[in-house]
């Protein structure tokens, strides 16, 4: 038989291994960052359902044409439940989501779930692929030119540097796009105008994505490798007379991570919406052109949930990107309130 006296001592250590995982960096910093990501997303939901409600006018209407007969627009609003009072749409709308139903697409009849799962693989691949080109140009582009115009070196270099990558950063996606193909598809006939057709159907859409971001990316590399080169602990690599180029990838390169990644992670969900207009450019079968399409048609319900699925993907990439950052650097990422 247990005695007061142990319950109560049993009581006050489970009290302190509770406050001593509360105390705990990295269980306040999930808590943090999960109740934020979470906060998010019902925002997220809540704004995409509404959007179907802020249209002015009838969307079934909009969406069928105004020849369609009216029984059918009356059909197709029951099927879709927008008879309903708005509170019990929005209930239907919520748990529908956790059992993965989309939605209804007005103009086909198909359920948006299917629609949006014939489509990702291929907006997700051009988008990984733009983002590892992306990397693979501004990690040696960055840390070549901080390595060349250290110490107030080759100034031309510099400001030619600076320049060309805030004008290509500058450039929307589609501009880009356009160029590409009008310079090596149709004027050199290098490429696939467009569509999906094999490898090289990749290669033009891919650039288009990588290129702005590729130039940002170097630029904040560079100014951070600047930084770190100027830094004490790489005077005294110097002072040990290492090789540079053990000096540079082993001690300058991952002490710029920090910026550049924070950098990237925006510029990645910034990427996936700027496949929006660059699917359309080059007919790529995406979600990104079927949203475009669906914004033409009026199939409100296929433009909600893409709406959210684009910023659900981002809201998940900006919470990826906060962990990489407390796990490199937890002194500056995970005391943040």
């Amino acid at each position: 038989m247990i005695t007061p006296q142990a319950q109560r001592v049993t009581g006050k250590r489970r009290a302190a291994r509770v406050a001593q995982l509360v105390d705990n960096s990295w269980v306040a910093f999930g808590l943090r960052r999960t109740g934020r990501f979470l906060a998010s997303i019902v925002v997220l939901i809540t704004a995409a359902f509404l959007l179907i409600h802020l249209v002015p006018g009838d969307p079934v209407r909009a969406a069928l044409g105004p020849s369609a007969p009216l029984d059918l627009v009356e059909a197709r609003r029951e099927a879709l439940g927008l008879n309903n009072p708005l509170h019990i749409q929005f209930f239907e709308y919520v748990t529908g989501l956790f059992r993965g139903d989309l939605g209804t697409s007005i103009t086909s009849g198909l359920p948006v779930a299917d629609v949006i799962a014939e489509r990702l693989s291929a907006t997700a691949v051009i988008a990984g692929l733009a983002f590892v080109v992306a990397i693979l140009i501004a990690a040696p582009v960055g840390l070549g030119i901080a390595i060349l115009t250290r110490g107030q070196r080759r100034g031309s270099l510099d400001a030619g540097f600076t320049w060309m990558s805030v004008l290509v950063g500058a450039i929307p996606e589609f501009l880009v796009g356009i160029g590409l193909v009008a310079v090596f598809a149709v004027t050199l006939g290098w490429f696939p105008v467009a569509g999906r057709s094999g490898p090289e159907s990749y290669i033009l859409p891919v650039i288009a994505l990588a290129i702005g971001p590729a130039a940002i990316i170097a630029r904040i590399l560079r100014v951070e490798a600047l930084a770190v080169m100027n830094a004490d602990f790489v005077r005294t690599t110097r002072a040990k007379r290492l090789r540079p180029r053990l000096i540079h990838l082993r001690h300058v390169l991952p002490n710029t991570l920090t910026a550049t990644l924070t950098v990237a992670g925006l510029l990645l969900g910034g990427m996936a919406v700027g496949t929006v207009l660059v699917e359309s450019i080059f007919a790529w079968p995406g979600l990104g052109s079927r949203l475009v399409q669906s914004i033409i048609s009026m199939d409100y319900p296929v433009v909600q949930a893409l709406v959210l699925v684009y910023g659900a993907g981002i809201l998940l990439i900006n919470l990826v990107v906060d962990v990489l950052l407390a796990w490199m650097d937890p002194r500056s990422t995970m005391k943040e309130v």
